[in-house]
């Protein structure tokens, strides 16, 4: 199944009072494992970015003044996520910001079933721990060394890596090939770590016949004896 893991930086925390998206990160999942396809894009904001807000993510007035705005890169932004669901932290917060953009561009806004909340399926699993992102990615040991800002494309990466560890983490691979190449070898060992033994001849000798009837006698109704419903 195609996902997209989604992140979004901001001017603030509300799209209706002017906040407007910054950045847009997003990652292709396919059967919730990175396929290597992403989207990536800085917009301008066409406002000022409050300093609050560029020291979480480190993006500047001046450096977002020569990026292109929302309604230059929706078609490319819709065209990647398709109708694929979206894995976000925090789903209310990002999908209220794109659903804003959307808007102003005259598009329809994006159902809001379609989002998977990370925050909500933390929450759920691990009651009265700590949900953000630094904090799962600690409990679930992915790397957070390059994360010295919060930058959208680096946050979806590492809420992949989030969402396969809440969805059960990745399941062992079962390599037939090689247990079953394993297991030759060990038998290969043992036959030759066993002595050798000359052949004999297949004619038991009178005296092993003998022997064996004299076994056989000692066996209380054995099922060759017994008779069919008896």
């Amino acid at each position: 199944m195609r996902e997209i893991v989604l992140d979004t930086e901001t001017t603030g925390f509300d799209p209706l009072k002017d906040d407007r998206i910054v950045e847009i990160g997003a990652v292709e999942l396919s059967g919730r494992l990175p396929t290597g396809r992403h989207f990536h894009i800085y917009l301008n904001p066409e406002r000022d970015v409050p300093e609050d807000a560029e020291r979480v993510h480190g993006l500047s007035t001046s450096f977002l003044a020569d990026k292109p705005v929302f309604a230059q890169e929706v078609d490319r932004f819709l065209e990647f996520i398709g109708d694929a669901p979206l894995v976000i932290h925090n789903a209310s917060f990002d999908m209220s910001f794109i659903n804003a953009e959307l808007t102003r561009c005259g598009f329809p806004a994006l159902a809001q079933n379609r989002a998977i909340d990370t925050l909500a399926m933390a929450r759920q699993k691990f009651p009265g721990a700590p949900a953000s992102l630094d904090a799962l990615c600690k409990r679930f040991d992915i790397d957070l060394s390059a994360r010295t800002f919060h930058g959208a494309l680096l946050d979806a990466q590492l809420l992949a890596g989030v969402y396969l560890e809440l969805c059960g983490g990745r399941q062992p691979d079962l390599d037939m090939s090689t247990q079953e190449k394993t297991e030759q070898t060990a038998e290969d060992a043992a036959h030759q770590n066993r002595p050798f033994h000359p052949p004999r001849p297949h004619a038991p000798t009178e005296e092993e016949l003998a022997a064996h009837t004299a076994f056989l006698e000692t066996l209380k109704t054995p099922l060759w004896k017994r008779k069919e419903g008896a």
